[in-house]
């Protein structure tokens, strides 16, 4: 039962064995730089078109306009103009098809709500989408676009395709048993694919990236002002084939990451993998890429492609958007591609987003604080949910009880479970998730943050130490039994082959040829200690990096009231 949880998604490792995709050259790769910053082309150069196709979907124009490309391959338009028609066209109440209407996802959905293929004009930084209304939770119906939609420069279009009932539809994302198949027991996300369209007052170089799409502001960054040269060339280790080209990771992030909502369900099947701990690993294991020995052209249409994904947050972020909170795996990531985007654009706003707005939740540091652990270390897993940055406080009521608020200053015979939990995973679901969904996915992301030296900019200190104690800190077998005897469903923790992916020091989310990386790099000259995580003379003079003493206290208190071990109950 301990590993239940990972029949949810395979790791970003397995997935790229299953399926082994390769960026797509049309023409060589070209490297822009400030020393080749090329031109912005004249109005009169740009195609004229009537229509533009992108990812299976075309947006037909009212009048002939001038087409452009930005650097990651996304549209842009040069207006005003006016969308007349969407192809394939948004379906609308009885416009779906009885057939087509999910008997779950779209419970309680009024007849004249029913949505497909929808488009978002300017979509807000906030969990509400209009694309189908088979999104659970975040649908809303009057935030769809229909035609005629007018555009204005610095206006974002974002237009989906719906996956269809019994649609098979292959994704790098997945392998071969994760089916699409709409309304026939398979994953509950009913986008199959996103594109952008942007409009623009005035052709731009070549070398531009589109401005997010929830950025009013419209922000422009160019690809000339990428610091290739503040990025390291590790030498590679081990056989060459066992760290896989950056130009097959390419295509990971070629489609727009469109993912205002939460737990996957507006993740389109093609654009990105709906759960956190798969794009941890995808977003960490190419940031590692990056920063090894790999020819620049190889490595460049990644470079640019991942830019752009943070690029996208980072517009969100400074929107309003409240973030991806600690949630078990599913927040994992944004914040690292915000940072490494903000790092390589030398924008330093972008590369510090929780110094320059501290109540966005991001689940790296929802979920780790400083504080007394059980097993002596001095930093903790803070809970499945852990503790809001917003307020300072548990997303839980219940505290330490159930593992969805900080528990690790107990010992396991004072965690509690409840019957639903114990049935499913065997442990309190904090220290399932802790160790099977959360710890063993941020490990690459914590090396490249090392590696570049960006700890002050990422700000919260406790998420270093912690991965570190996954790393470093012993497992003992002592450590385990006693979990097991606390929880005798767990017994999987006592085997080093079956619960390998549970055992601490495990690297299972970023694949397991990450992990001579971090053995070989995290020690390198000029890298801090790795013992951080039980340092005992830390100064508390950020309390919001610590496990709140009220916390400690209360739950020390109702421990030390128990007439007996708490266990199951």
């Amino acid at each position: 039962m301990l590993r239940t949880i990972l029949a949810l998604g395979l790791s970003a490792a397995a997935v790229c064995c299953l399926a082994t995709p390769c960026w797509s050259q049309e023409k060589p790769v070209v490297i822009y730089t400030r020393d080749n910053a090329p031109a912005a082309p004249k109005l009169d150069e740009l195609p004229l078109k009537s229509s533009v196709s992108h990812y299976g979907i075309t947006w037909t124009f009212e009048k002939p306009a001038h087409v452009g490309r930005f650097v990651n391959g996304d549209y842009y338009i040069v207006g005003p103009i006016t969308i007349t028609q969407l192809d394939p066209k948004t379906l609308v109440g009885d416009e779906v098809p009885e057939s087509e209407k999910d008997k779950t996802q779209e419970q309680g959905v009024k007849k004249e709500d029913f949505v497909r293929n929808g488009s978002m004009l300017n979509p807000p930084a906030i969990k509400e989408v209009a694309y189908d209304s088979g999104i659970m939770n975040y649908f809303r119906r009057n935030r769809l676009s229909l035609p005629p939609i007018r555009m204005k420069p610095g206006d974002s279009l974002v237009s989906t395709i719906s996956l269809k009932h019994g649609e098979d539809v292959p994704s790098p994302f997945y392998g071969p048993h994760d089916k699409s198949r709409r309304g026939e027991g398979g994953f509950d996300f009913p986008l199959k694919v996103a594109a952008i369209l942007t409009c623009v007052e005035k052709p731009l170089p070549p070398d531009a990236f589109r401005p997010a799409y929830c950025d009013r502001s419209a922000k422009i960054y160019y690809s000339r002002d990428l610091r290739r040269d503040a990025l390291p060339r590790l030498p590679l280790l081990g056989d060459r084939k066992d760290t896989r080209d950056p130009l097959e990771d390419a295509v990971y992030f070629q489609k727009p990451w469109v993912n205002t909502g939460f737990f996957g369900f507006d993740a389109p099947w093609l654009n990105m993998h709906w759960y956190g701990a798969n794009l941890a690993g995808y977003a960490g294991g190419a940031g590692l890429k990056l920063c090894l020995d790999f020819p620049a052209d190889h490595k460049e249409p990644l470079l640019i492609n991942m830019t752009q994904i943070g690029i996208d947050y980072w517009g969100a972020v400074k929107s309003g958007h409240p973030g991806w909170m600690g949630f078990g795996g599913h927040g994992h990531a944004r914040k690292f591609l915000i940072v490494f985007a903000g790092f390589m654009l030398d924008d330093e706003d972008m590369m510090s987003p929780s110094r320059k707005f501290p109540a966005t939740e991001f689940s790296e540091d929802n979920q780790t604080r400083y504080g007394a652990c059980w097993t002596g270390a001095t930093v903790v897993f803070a809970g499945h949910y852990g503790i809001s940055s917003a307020t300072g406080k548990p997303y839980s009521n219940k505290g330490a009880e159930g593992g969805y608020g900080p528990y690790e200053h107990l010992p396991p015979s004072q965690w509690t479970v409840n019957e639903q939990d114990a049935k499913y995973f065997g442990l309190p679901v904090g220290e399932n998730y802790r160790r099977n969904c959360t710890s063993n996915a941020w490990v690459s992301e914590a090396l490249v943050l090392r590696i570049l030296k960006l700890e002050k900019q990422w700000d919260h200190d406790p998420f270093f130490d912690y991965v570190d104690r996954w790393m470093y800190e012993p497992d003992t077998l002592e450590h385990r039994k006693e979990i097991v005897r606390c929880f005798p469903q767990a017994s999987a923790l006592l085997d080093d082959v079956k619960g390998d992916i549970s055992i601490q020091g495990n690297v299972h989310w970023c694949g397991a040829w990450v992990k001579p990386y971090w053995d070989k790099y995290r020690t390198m000259e000029g890298m801090p200690p790795t013992d951080g995580w039980k340092r005992r003379d830390r100064p508390r003079d950020r309390a919001e990096w610590w496990v709140p003493l009220e916390i400690e206290k209360a739950s020390r208190s109702a421990a030390a009231d128990a007439d007996s071990p708490k266990g199951l109950r």
